[in-house]
């Protein structure tokens, strides 16, 4: 174990010590809850689909993706997602927001996965026009919510040279009760920095302005309407992406009626993130809410804390991406790791 793992041991054993005295302080008195984000990776199925560009996904294709691959990855994922906010709620997050999946049978799958089968996860998924065939999803234990509505909210690109579309994965809009409140749900995973950060940009803006748009109706049918945006951004907490179309703010102090507040930004500014790159960690893994959940006025669920989940085993012990994200590949060679991301989630508490 090297001198970064140790930190962030020691770290984690200070945060679970004051999670569990505030779980048994607290547990008369509040109800708690998680919601979270993970981008799996390329968890792709290992049958041929004429909709999808899943040719490297295959057992005759250039990562020969096979059944042994696919069972190990699927258990991998269940395994990860099996502990996340287990540290305060017993059943771990209650919704999780996904990327990188390619249909709906790769996620049926998922939640059947012995490590967290018990919880009885469902599933919202729709079918998305993404050129690699990738799209997002919501698992949700019905313990806690009740779907009431979804859609596939589509992100219309057009390619810059040719004026054609240019087709990217949906915002998966979902709205429902958690614990008998309503609560509205964007997960996203927005286009890519491929060809560069600055010439990339205008998709992401894009992308941001559509889950603006629909937060902006939300909020002037109900200006407490408690909204959860989620998602793979591909953009950092201070990007123009969130701060200038967002328009989601680091303070809560800075968050007024009708704002979106990002919790991530202090994790950021204190030099965490999701993934890693040219030995650089970005923070594109990111959960932003509504301003009544930091509104205590508001009552009901009320936000408590975010954190990301990072914890050794999740991390590459050796070779040239020592430290990085632990993932299923590195180029054409299976690892039998986890993600290039590391999973992002927020706790809820709400008065008995």
């Amino acid at each position: 174990m090297n001198k970064l793992h140790k930190i962030w041991l020691i770290l984690a054993l200070f945060i679970i010590t004051d999670d569990l005295i505030l779980a048994q302080d607290k547990k008369d008195e509040y109800k708690v809850a998680a919601i979270g984000f993970y981008n799996l990776e390329n968890l792709f199925d290992t049958i041929d689909s004429p909709t999808t560009n899943d040719v490297d996904f295959l057992p005759g294709g250039r990562l020969v993706w096979n059944t042994p691959k696919y069972i190990s990855k699927q258990a991998n994922m269940a395994k990860v997602i099996s502990e996340l906010a287990v540290e305060l709620s017993p059943d771990g997050v209650a919704l999780l927001g996904v990327a990188e999946v390619e249909n709906a049978k790769v996620l049926e799958d998922l939640v059947a996965q012995e490590a967290i089968k018990s919880r009885g996860y469902k599933i919202v998924h729709y079918d998305s026009p993404d050129e690699r065939g990738i799209d997002c999803g919501l698992l949700y234990n019905p313990k806690y919510f009740t779907v009431t509505y979804s859609r596939a909210c589509p992100i219309v690109l057009k390619d810059a040279k040719t004026g054609e579309r240019d087709f990217t994965r949906d915002i998966l809009y979902v709205t429902g009760l958690m614990d008998g409140e309503p609560l509205h749900i964007m997960v996203g995973h927005w286009p890519s920095r491929r060809g560069g950060e600055a010439a990339s940009a205008p998709g992401r803006a894009a992308a941001a302005l559509v889950c603006r748009t629909l937060a902006d109706s939300i909020l002037a049918a109900n200006e407490n309407a408690k909204i959860v945006i989620m998602g793979d951004l591909n953009d950092d907490p201070d990007s123009k992406s969130m701060t200038k179309v967002l328009e989601a703010k680091g303070d809560t102090k800075d968050v007024k009626m009708g704002g979106l507040y990002n919790p991530m930004y202090d994790h950021y500014k204190n030099g965490d993130g999701t993934m890693a790159y040219r030995d650089s960690w970005s923070l594109f893994d990111q959960v932003v809410v509504s301003q009544p959940f930091v509104h205590k006025k508001s009552g009901g669920w009320q936000y408590y804390k975010s954190m990301v989940f990072r914890r050794p085993w999740l991390l590459q012990s050796e070779g040239q991406f020592r430290g990085y994200p632990f993932r299923t590949y590195v180029g054409d060679i299976f690892i039998n790791g986890y993600s290039d991301h590391l999973p992002v989630y927020l706790f809820f508490l709400k008065k008995k």
